[in-house]
């Protein structure tokens, strides 16, 4: 790969955004970077997972957390400023990889061999992947869904300068409700070209 390509995809919880990302990091041959980035981090500062875990994608407490300049008390914060720094040191090393969240389309907004991609699906189609994915009812399906997408909105909207999901601030928005290899396929497609006008 002569030139630099970060693809950072975003995604509705239940969308197949994840296993999208998946596809097409192994169709490119490029590293995925999602949860499992807490692990580099883990090693690097020889800190315990399960302690990253714990605060990952959680909003601080303000009643607890102080800033003072660019300083914070917020372990939460400081988690999440782990994994930015994280993003743009990949970045920066000049490796291509995919990115699943982590506001990676904010946090790299200025390089360019990004390409940002949001990922929806249809209600319906997204309790339904939750049921099969977790054995759980419609009922659990939909209380994890809005769970998780009000955890995620919040979180990016925290630290974004813009709404999540917002499909005027990427470069593509899909519904996955022609499946993930489909929908996988016509992402990569878009890779192709926008690529090829980059060059």
């Amino acid at each position: 790969m002569d030139k630099q390509v970060i693809i950072a995809i975003s995604r509705e919880y239940g969308s197949g955004g994840h296993e999208i990302a998946k596809i097409i990091a192994d169709d490119m041959g490029l590293n995925l970077y999602d949860r499992s980035l807490l692990d580099e981090i883990a090693r690097e500062k020889d800190i315990k997972i399960e302690y990253l875990e714990k605060y990952d994608e959680k909003p601080k407490k303000t009643y607890l957390s102080r800033r003072v300049g660019a300083y914070t008390n917020s372990i939460e914060e400081i988690i999440t400023e782990m994994q930015f720094d994280f993003i743009r040191e990949k970045a920066a090393s000049g490796e291509s990889f995919v990115i699943v969240g982590r506001c990676a389309e904010t946090v790299l907004k200025d390089n360019k061999g990004l390409i940002s991609i949001f990922v929806v699906g249809d209600k319906e189609s997204k309790i339904a992947r939750l049921q099969r994915v977790f054995n759980i009812s419609k009922e659990e399906a939909e209380t994890k869904r809005r769970r998780h997408d009000k955890t995620r909105k919040n979180y990016h909207n925290r630290h974004s300068d813009f709404k999540w999901g917002d499909s005027r601030n990427y470069d593509i928005c899909i519904n996955s409700r022609l499946g993930v290899e489909v929908t996988a396929d016509i992402i990569a497609h878009y890779i192709d070209d926008a690529r090829a006008q980059k060059n």
